[in-house]
């Protein structure tokens, strides 16, 4: 199905082609369309049709950067509003309650730096935003990373997609590899973090004689 989106896309130009730059990143975690298919895809598509001359570069970014900030706004809303409906409910089933749980620890320790770095990893990516809402961090914290976090991958994967042209398959196997080396890092600070608390809480409990 991806591969048929994909072809769908590149066969696009003009508006049809930013509408769907702007779109995909806009219904990924609003509307939790990451699952299916990741926003970067889009984006870095966008870039090729810029490389060809069918949409003009800059509008692009401006398309991708619109749709990622205010997906990720409706996001935090969702998860503000709905957050412990969804997540007992469908979201829990499609995304798994461990990955949730896996989650919901991150941003508790990374608070705002969990929002601009879960940006560039897709499982995070679509949960990230509904459980910062969940959470009831404040907004002006959450708006200032997704802004950031927003802004940095849109522009980054546009450039990729850009510069690859012809060789799009190549940059979006790099931008899927770029998105798991991040998603380690994250699993092994959360274990780290996990780690020292546990050696903490196992000295408090057993001082040294």
């Amino acid at each position: 199905m991806i591969a048929d989106i994909t072809q769908w896309i590149l066969g696009l130009h003009g508006w049809a082609a930013l509408a769907i730059v702007f779109a995909i990143p806009l219904l990924e975690s609003s509307a939790f369309v990451g699952f299916v298919f990741p926003g970067e895809i889009a984006i870095l598509l966008g870039g090729v049709l810029a490389s060809q001359h069918r949409i003009p570069l800059a509008a692009v970014m401006a398309a991708a950067i619109a749709g990622a900030i205010l997906g990720d706004t409706i996001g935090y809303a969702v998860g503000r509003r709905w957050g412990r409906t969804l997540l007992h409910g469908t979201l829990g089933r499609i995304a798994g309650h461990k990955h949730l749980d896996r989650t919901e620890r991150y941003l508790a320790q990374r608070g705002g730096k969990a929002v601009f770095f879960g940006r560039h990893t897709a499982a995070l990516r679509v949960l990230i935003p509904g459980m910062a809402g969940m959470a009831r961090m404040p907004y002006r914290t959450f708006a200032l990373y997704n802004i950031l976090g927003g802004a940095v991958w849109a522009i980054w994967n546009t450039l990729l997609g850009y510069i690859a042209g012809a060789n799009w398959k190549h940059a979006l196997d790099l931008a899927s590899r770029a998105g798991l080396l991040v998603l380690a890092f994250v699993i092994l600070g959360i274990g780290v973090a996990v780690a020292i608390r546990a050696a903490a809480q196992f000295h408090d409990r057993y001082p040294a004689q």
